[in-house]
């Protein structure tokens, strides 16, 4: 059986329908418009100066899967309408290494971005007169672009033979190369590398998050025992206030997108070391990774939707004063105990 059987074919294969593109395409589409929609809405409501580091790191976070969603899909659209696979469709495979080329970066960009909102989070919890000082909101425009240019750098390497982009099956995709018939280091160290980026940046997030709810848990100790209002002055009190319910409302969303990019993206590396590794070749289950990155983009506005919901900001809220106040009548019982 050959490795990979569409690599090369001209037709899209006939058992597979055009109708789960369409709908995946609509529903990233309008999720993502409603998303910057409601990121325009918040900028108009307060003054420029309030606006935050996180609030413009979401944004570039949107257009990026925005971008993604309209650079991609079409492609995949344009070869259903014409019944052509990516490899017919032009010459050279040049549409195949684009898409390829498209769908690493729009895997590994969004990566990074979440991973400077996840700093942005721990600096601001863990070092709020330091963030306040140094960490400006010009951050927000050039980290957008320095992880455009470092993604478009690396995700070119298969152009310039450390690598090589595949057609996959049903004729509708092309990725990293995951597996060869016969060892070959250069296409399999990148797909090896870039499976263990997503990993390493997987993990990078989880401590990021980590590190803000430990603050957050610390921070509430805090403001339960009423220790901050024994600190002289009042603008460091209110300066840490400020960073409590906002913060926490940031930590939920970036938590969320968080165990979405987790179950999005390691299937993947889990997938490259199974292709470079183990003689098991399965192209079918690359494409099901494949299309467990592409729903990424998809999923993350309709979190941000729902996490910028009246009804969840109330719930939240309210769940975190009933903890707060359960807490304190314990604390009161336990000190008329002694």
């Amino acid at each position: 059986m050959e490795l990979y059987p569409c690599n090369n074919s001209r037709f899209i294969q006939s058992n597979h329908s055009v109708v789960p593109s369409c709908v995946l395409f609509s529903a990233g589409l309008l999720g993502n418009l409603i998303a910057l929609y409601i990121l325009w809405q918040h900028i108009l409501r307060v003054k420029e100066k309030k606006i935050s580091l996180f609030y413009i790191l979401v944004t570039g976070l949107t257009i990026t899967n925005l971008m993604g969603k309209c650079l991609i899909s079409p492609m995949v659209l344009a070869a259903y309408s014409k019944n052509q696979t990516l490899v017919e469709l032009a010459d050279n495979r040049i549409l195949c290494h684009l898409f390829g080329f498209f769908m690493a970066f729009f895997g590994i960009a969004p990566m990074l971005i979440l991973l400077a909102m996840g700093l942005d989070c721990w600096i601001a919890l863990g070092y709020p007169f330091f963030y306040c000082a140094h960490i400006k909101k010009k951050f927000g425009l050039f980290i957008p672009l320095g992880v455009y240019i470092v993604s478009l750098i690396f995700c070119s390497m298969p152009f310039f033979g450390f690598g090589r982009y595949e057609q996959y099956c049903p004729g509708t995709w092309c990725f990293i190369q995951m597996s060869v018939d016969k060892p070959n280091p250069k296409i399999l160290s990148f797909s090896v590398l870039y499976g263990t980026v997503m990993g390493l940046l997987v993990l990078a997030i989880i401590s990021c998050n980590l590190a803000v709810m430990k603050h957050l848990y610390k921070m509430y100790q805090i403001q339960n025992q009423k220790i901050l209002m024994a600190i002289n002055g009042t603008n460091k009190y209110e300066c840490t206030k400020l960073a409590g319910m906002e913060e926490l409302d940031h930590l939920i969303l970036l938590a969320v997108m968080t165990i979405i990019f987790i179950v999005c993206s390691l299937p993947l590396t889990v997938r490259v070391y199974v292709g470079a590794f183990s003689d098991e070749k399965n192209e079918y289950a690359d494409l099901t990774v494949l299309r467990f990155i592409s729903i990424n983009s998809i999923v993350d506005p309709w979190i941000f939707i729902i996490c910028r919901t009246s009804k969840f900001h109330t719930h939240v809220h309210t769940l975190c004063g009933k903890v707060q106040s359960k807490k304190s009548v314990q604390s009161h019982l336990l000190q008329n105990k002694r």
